[in-house]
């Protein structure tokens, strides 16, 4: 069996991750960037806008997105407020810090839970959607979406204008019971931007607005597991820049619920199934005992990933919790925290993906909430697929070795906080409590 960390005397570190098998080299020099926030050549002057509207997300072009499910604002007292399903005609009396709105292009349509499942609404999704409809800007707003959807799908007008209303009114219900949804926050650039680079990533919130960022994200879980019984997983990520996969370079969370687990999923719940303590020995222990952890806090800890395809930091919950809406508030935030210190630390030019990874709903072995954020600065090429080695063009410890100097100027600088930092960090042995009852 080949050993799952070798370091090779030139270098070299061959890598495979024991939760999916991945071989992968690290060949040190291939990427020896350090990470910066100075202004790159490619970035133009800013025009600004003082009410944003740069992207279909964006606070002046709200109709541009399907209805709102939800709505997170912030209170003169700077105490957050949510509001569910808040009047078309009253999206522009408020200013969302935080949206949660149906995927107007879904990955898993309505169409599938319906045809596969004879998924119907609850009750307050139509009563809701018939509320919708019946106001005036409401049902322009949908029309207006549907005309636009179906441009995209090729429509002419002519076939458009043929087209029924109450056809173009069916196909709005995913606006309303669907399960792809987004998250979208409200900045599009920084306050005081004046590049047109200077965008708002999740490192460039306050740590306050990633906490409820998360939690506002993890209320949308548990409505979609409300609204819809055969969702057996929900799939959360965030695609961070074009070159990871986001539509718009403006930030947002995807939510896509799933009636099954994946793979991926299935592997890591059967390696549990065989040892219980999985989590600890082959993820937070292994990279302790290479040195590879770099930041921790009471509940979360966070290390360099080994045996990824791309440059990987892990960030695991210690809840005995398996699920990130069965955690305590503190367990959450110290969660959201360390990542929010990873996304700071990282800057806002970086193009990276943030995947979650949790127990499923109808799973009896719990794994641990964790979180990997993945770099996505090199692209797989003909070596990869002809030997299925990967070429990670930069090493765990160079990984790490380019956060920890960040990491503390940040916290030097009251950027973030509530972490301890490389030698700082306690590495306990078997510090995540997911197999506890």
């Amino acid at each position: 069996m080949k050993p799952l960390y070798l370091v090779m005397p030139d270098g070299t570190v061959k890598q495979i991750n024991p939760f999916t098998e991945s071989e992968v080299w690290s060949v040190p020099g291939r990427n020896n960037k350090p990470i910066t926030n100075e202004v790159p050549e490619t970035a133009k002057p800013l025009e600004v806008h003082p009410v944003e509207d740069y992207c279909s997300f964006c606070q002046k072009r709200y109709y541009e997105t399907p209805p709102e499910k939800s709505r997170l604002i912030k209170l003169p007292d700077g105490s957050y407020k949510r509001i569910d399903y808040l009047p078309p005609d009253k999206y522009f009396d408020s200013v969302a810090e935080f949206r949660r709105v149906g995927n107007l292009f879904e990955i898993v349509t309505l169409d599938y839970w319906r045809k596969n499942y004879e998924y119907k609404f609850t009750k307050e999704k139509e009563e809701w959607r018939n509320l919708y409809l019946e106001n005036p800007a409401g049902m322009k707003h949908v029309l207006d979406l549907i005309h636009y959807k179906l441009r995209m799908m090729g429509k002419t007008a002519e076939e458009i204008n043929s087209m029924p209303t109450e056809e173009k009114i069916k196909m709005a219900d995913s606006f309303f019971g669907g399960c792809h949804e987004l998250i979208i926050a409200r900045r599009h650039y920084i306050d005081g931007a004046k590049w047109t680079s200077d965008l708002c990533s999740s490192g460039e919130l306050t740590q306050e607005e990633h906490y409820w960022y998360f939690k506002f994200t993890i209320d949308a879980m548990v409505d979609i597991m409300k609204t819809n019984r055969y969702v057996r997983y929900i799939a959360v990520f965030q695609n961070w820049l074009r070159p990871a996969g986001a539509s718009f370079d403006h930030l947002h969370k995807q939510l896509v619920g799933l009636d099954g687990w994946g793979a991926t999923i299935e592997r890591q719940i059967a390696m549990v199934r065989e040892n219980l303590n999985v989590y600890n020995e082959y993820a937070v222990n292994f990279a302790s005992y290479h040195n590879l952890v770099f930041a921790e806090n009471e509940n979360a800890i966070a290390f360099a990933g080994f045996g990824h395809r791309f440059p990987t930091i892990a960030i695991y919950s210690k809840s005995k919790a398996g699920r990130p809406f069965e955690v305590s508030d503190k367990e959450l935030r110290d969660m959201s925290d360390l990542v929010y210190a990873i996304h700071a630390a990282m800057g806002n030019q970086i193009p990276c993906n943030e995947e979650w990874y949790y127990t499923p709903f109808d799973s009896v072995y719990k794994m641990p909430w964790h979180i990997l954020i993945k770099w996505r600065i090199n692209v797989p090429a003909g070596f990869e697929g002809g030997t299925n080695i990967y070429i990670n063009p930069i090493t765990p410890i160079e990984l790490r070795d380019k956060l920890v100097p960040r990491l503390f100027e940040l916290r030097d600088k009251g950027k973030i906080s509530n972490l301890l930092i490389a030698e700082e960090c306690k590495v306990e042995p078997n510090p995540l409590k997911y197999y506890q009852q």
